[in-house]
């Protein structure tokens, strides 16, 4: 699966992740015993294998490594708080996620209590529009 469809828009370091397309890639995906533990086991969730080949640039490292940490096994609101986490680990603020439907105002709730840190999450639509608050590095 190319950059392209990962990632729908990265215009002026503006990041639009198209989640189905990471759906998509989970469910294609040849499964080792460990990507399966790190795909349904919540502890191990946010586990990623670090590899010298991943991108520089901070965009294209969340793509690759939330290919690793996207599953089918797990809720959407599960996988959205996981890339949030990597966004913030990769020192992204703001992006968005496309989405195949527009999510539930309990949907939306359940992502804040997963993530637990503040974050704003706007949704247009099947677009949702993740703002998290500056942090100190």
């Amino acid at each position: 699966m190319s950059d392209k469809e990962l990632a729908t828009a990265v215009h002026s370091d503006h990041i639009c992740l198209n989640y189905i397309d990471f759906l998509s890639a989970s469910c294609k995906k040849r499964w080792s015993f460990v990507d399966a533990i790190y795909g349904v086991m919540p502890i191990f969730g946010m586990v990623t294998k670090n590899s010298p080949d991943l991108p520089g640039a901070p965009s294209e490292r969340l793509k690759a490594l939330a290919l690793q940490i996207i599953s089918t096994q797990v809720s959407d609101e599960i996988n959205i708080a996981r890339l949030i986490t990597l966004a913030e680990q990769q020192h992204i603020e703001q992006f968005d996620i496309l989405l195949p439907y527009p999510l539930s105002e309990q949907q939306l709730e359940t992502i804040r209590q997963e993530y637990v840190k503040p974050l704003n999450l706007e949704q247009h639509d099947d677009r949702l529009t993740i703002n998290m608050p500056a942090f100190s590095h």
